[in-house]
């Protein structure tokens, strides 16, 4: 695989650059590695709904947690409790609030980095919400997000997010203040 576009939210790029050039370096050799011709489907109906083969999101996502893992990236949670203080006069819910926690998929020297190859994964909530809370509890200063562009997306089940629609989003939305430096990888096969 290799990178075909970049996306620099909050000067993410220069500062992955610059202060995180040996995280930045592991990144692109680890895209380079991982393999899509071993990670298609061999399902029959989705080939034919699509046109062609199409790669296996559950399969990308084992390769890259297989090479980031082995250059000591580690899966990263922070516990979470959910309050129960906002719920309306009235209202008791049928178990008391949950417990549980945000994740992160790779983290080393205060870098994240997130992989999105899954139907529906919640990309802009992972630069919105996930970065900076994981910023805010000290875990990463700088963050990358893994996509594949609108190209190679076709060939994926439907469903999965895509660099171009991503970048639509952040940039409809604007940088906010609370905001970290995160570039987002545009990847093909």
């Amino acid at each position: 695989m290799k990178i075909a576009d970049m996306y620099s939210l909050k000067d993410g790029r220069e500062v992955m650059e610059s202060k995180f050039a040996a995280e930045f370096q592991e990144i692109t050799e680890i895209i380079n590695v991982v393999g899509g011709a071993t990670s298609h489907t061999n399902g029959q109906e989705e080939q034919a709904m699509s046109g062609g083969m199409l790669y296996r999101p559950s399969s990308l996502n084992r390769a890259f947690k297989k090479e980031f893992g082995a250059r000591d990236w580690k899966k990263e949670r922070i516990q979470c409790e959910f309050p129960s203080k906002y719920y309306v006069n009235g209202y008791t819910p049928r178990r008391p609030p949950l417990s549980g926690f945000r994740e992160m998929d790779f983290v080393k020297n205060q870098v994240g980095a997130e992989v999105h190859f899954s139907k529906n994964a919640p990309t802009i909530c992972s630069v919105c919400a996930v970065m900076t809370i994981f910023n805010r509890y000290q875990k990463v200063d700088c963050g990358v997000e893994i996509v594949p562009v609108k190209r190679f997306q076709k060939e994926m089940p439907p469903g999965t997010p895509f660099f171009e629609q991503f970048v639509w989003d952040l940039e409809q939305r604007g940088v906010a203040d609370i905001d970290i430096p995160v570039l987002i990888l545009g990847i093909t096969g």
